[in-house]
């Protein structure tokens, strides 16, 4: 016959240190790539114009970087596949209303060319957008 010692006891108890561990480390990591993720945006500093809507919209939008970069709904497509990516994405869109966000610096030709393109893609309003100056 087999005895047990009083020390031999079933532990039923959850250890929970590991899943509090992997908690904590993915909040870090959620608290560390946040910021990164919301500021990635496409750095455009566009002119200020007293007459400017300040509402935002949800349409198609082109952005021309100080660098001349272009982009498409913030992904950059340059000026060559500008007009198929344009043309992909006013096949499903009602409005068919681009809105062009160029840096104060950037030339006038290449607004023009923007413009151009996205007109030639099928856009049926084009707006420029800028900054609300606080002006007379």
């Amino acid at each position: 016959m087999r005895r047990y010692k009083v020390d031999d006891k079933i532990i039923s108890d959850i250890n929970i240190t590991p899943l509090t561990d992997v908690a904590l480390v993915l909040l870090i990591i959620f608290m560390v790539t946040t910021p990164m993720i919301l500021a990635g945006g496409i750095n455009v500093k566009l002119p200020a114009a007293t007459t400017a809507d300040s509402t935002p919209q949800r349409n198609i939008t082109i952005s021309i970087t100080q660098e001349n970069k272009v982009y498409l709904n913030d992904r950059e497509t340059g000026f060559d596949g500008l007009q198929a990516a344009l043309e992909q994405f006013l096949k499903h869109e009602k409005d068919k209303t681009v809105i062009l966000n160029a840096d104060k610096t950037v030339m006038h030709g290449q607004v023009v060319r923007a413009l151009d393109i996205a007109k030639k893609a099928g856009a049926l309003k084009l707006a420029i957008a800028a900054e609300k100056s606080e002006g007379k």
